[in-house]
């Protein structure tokens, strides 16, 4: 399943019967997709949200729309069990505002650091 991994990291939101099927193709990260976030949260803050349902093991903010008051996350947990247990838990409020998640999986990144991008950077496992 690692040369079927993507060189750049998707997200899915499907069904959970659907899980298996991918599973079968694809090694997955289980997590969480953010929106509607507070414009002065970080990374950091947001991780220590979801740190009580589990290991984050990634957590990445990114402005949507080129735009920094429409912001988005995603957050990787170490398990599916975590992941599904912090999206349980909502309706979410992070920083005093009502965020919009929803479950994603993604496939793990292919990263080889001799890979070089357009540019001739090292691509990297970011989001």
């Amino acid at each position: 399943t690692s040369e079927r991994a993507p060189k750049k990291r998707i997200f899915i939101s499907v069904p959970k019967k659907y899980w298996p099927v991918l599973s079968q193709f694809y090694d997955l990260d289980h997590g969480l997709f953010i929106t509607d976030l507070n414009p002065n949260i970080s990374e950091g803050y947001v991780a220590a949200y979801f740190k009580p349902f589990g290991c984050v093991t990634m957590c990445k903010i990114k402005n949507s729309s080129g735009s920094s008051k429409d912001r988005l996350a995603y957050v990787r947990f170490s398990t599916e069990a975590e992941a599904n247990e912090a999206d349980w838990a909502g309706p979410h409020f992070i920083g005093g505002t009502e965020c919009k998640v929803r479950r994603v999986v993604s496939p793990k990144v292919r990263w080889n650091p001799q890979w070089l991008d357009e540019e001739g950077n090292e691509e990297t496992n970011q989001f």
